[in-house]
């Protein structure tokens, strides 16, 4: 993808060269607030209106910064495709944990719903029954109505044979939730069973970070397995790891690349060939147009 980031790295290098000449830490750097944004993997600025243009991935170095589920599906999705459905759907803190509550009011005041939107929509053309998670609402835990929406909206697929397609980005099970939480894990996976008996494509994206009772229930049982570049993959991630068994992961042990290597996943795409790469999936799979 390097020919796509040539116009904007030479609108920028000025800026770079400028940064290395001075060599200056970030916080020493005299930039106008919000006009660039520093790359984690990289420490290169980016122009924010040049992160947009490229979905969020670094002009430069190609990292892919995490992005909501309504950004995702407007990068995804055909234009004015997508229906969402099951948005009624709301938690209602069933254990009654002490704070939950608050903690959900000031999500729904920020407009944020739940972790999970739900729809049927187009990708390239192709009719898709689409999920796609987000990690900025209780970093993307799934609890009850994760597990309801994922459950109705895979059922919808299996009824009008339609193609599943999952973006996953999840903590792991909710624990304000409890055992209700991780009662999803069979039930979408049961759910996603029925798909894939029924003959249907189900492709699954692992978006970072993905752990917990996501990647160990639907999150894995895919026909495709796909993961975005550096996206962290497994269980319990590596900061649980260390403090309970007191052992530090080798540096890219849960990444994509670690796992595409050992044959977990089926392969690695960028984001701004994500689209095309559906498409050709869709084609080889004779998913059905809806146009």
């Amino acid at each position: 993808m390097s020919h796509i980031f040539t116009e904007r790295k030479i609108k920028v290098k000025k800026f770079h060269d400028a940064l290395r000449d001075r060599q200056v830490k970030e916080k020493e750097v005299d930039i106008p607030d919000g006009l660039f944004k520093l790359c984690p993997k990289c420490h290169g600025y980016i122009l924010k209106e040049d992160l947009a243009s490229f979905q969020f991935v670094c002009t430069s170095c190609g990292h892919h910064f995490r992005i909501t589920m309504r950004e995702r599906i407007d990068f995804l999705v055909d234009k004015d495709s997508f229906d969402e459905m099951f948005a009624h759907l709301a938690t209602t803190d069933p254990l009654q944990m002490p704070g939950y509550a608050d903690r959900l009011e000031s999500l729904y005041a920020a407009d944020l719903r739940e972790a999970v939107v739900c729809g049927i929509g187009q990708i390239s053309g192709f009719t898709y029954a689409i999920a796609v998670m987000d990690n900025a609402f209780l970093m993307g835990s799934m609890g009850t109505v994760v597990g309801e929406k994922i459950v109705k909206l895979t059922e919808y697929a299996t009824l009008n044979r339609l193609p599943l397609i999952i973006f996953s980005t999840s903590g792991g099970a909710r624990m304000q939730e409890g055992i209700l939480s991780l009662m999803q894990m069979a039930k979408t996976t049961a759910a996603v069973k029925k798909h894939h008996d029924a003959g249907l494509l189900y492709i699954s994206v692992l978006t970072d970070p993905t752990f917990g009772g996501v990647s160990a229930s639907f999150a894995t049982v895919a026909d495709i397995m796909i993961a975005e570049p550096g996206a962290l993959i497994g269980f319990a991630g590596p900061r649980v790891i260390k403090q309970t068994i007191n052992q530090v992961l080798p540096d890219g042990f849960q990444s994509a690349e670690f796992l595409l290597s050992r044959g977990l996943i089926d392969r690695v795409v960028n984001r701004l060939e994500l689209v095309d790469t559906i498409a050709r999936i869709s084609k080889m799979y004779g998913v059905g147009s809806g146009t």
